[in-house]
């Protein structure tokens, strides 16, 4: 079974390449664990209170509880290659390399543009304030994923187009699942 995982800061532009891969195979998004948990709570979406559950998960459960929630869909699903949209730490990294081969690939574009297109996406979970934007990139980078960005195994530069991710992207995953 092949099982690949995406990082990068937020707005950096993973989900569009997930969804430019999306026909591939199946796509397992690390951030759905955490709204399911807002769900299961009654909590409005909002990127604080998902912070507060992405940290209390953690708290209790280990840098690596959400993997390892992840591993359960994974083993679940039938439709492979299997896309992990949003590694946080090396410690989830490690979890997956426990089952799988699992290269990580890293998406990074200039905080100027990132900041950009956070502010024209309009999620219910984005922040429209730079110094909001911030504050959630020093949360992600609390996780680890600075450290998952360094040592991922290919890295996209994102500083251009749609077009060009989506070339790029498509070009990547099809060598890596051939």
């Amino acid at each position: 079974m092949k099982v690949l995982g995406f990082c990068g800061l937020p707005g950096s532009g993973k989900s569009t390449a997930i969804e430019t891969i999306a026909e591939l195979g199946t796509i397992i998004m690390m951030g759905d664990v955490i709204r399911n948990e807002a769900r299961k709570k009654g909590v409005l979406p909002t990127d604080e209170n998902l912070g507060k559950i992405a940290k209390g998960l953690r708290k209790s459960g280990g840098d690596e509880i959400v993997a390892e929630k992840c591993v359960e869909l994974i083993k679940d699903s039938k439709r492979t290659p299997i896309f992990i949209d949003g590694i946080r730490s090396m410690a989830e990294v490690r979890v997956f390399r426990k089952y799988w081969g699992f290269p990580v690939i890293a998406i990074v574009a200039d905080d100027q543009l990132r900041y950009q297109w956070i502010g024209n996406r309009a999620r219910m979970d984005d922040s429209r304030k730079k110094s909001d934007i911030e504050e959630r990139d020093l949360r992600e980078i609390g996780f680890g994923l600075k450290e998952v960005i360094k040592d991922a195994d290919y890295t996209v530069n994102n500083n251009s187009s749609i077009a060009d991710l989506q070339i790029k992207i498509k070009t990547l995953i099809m060598k890596l699942i051939q």
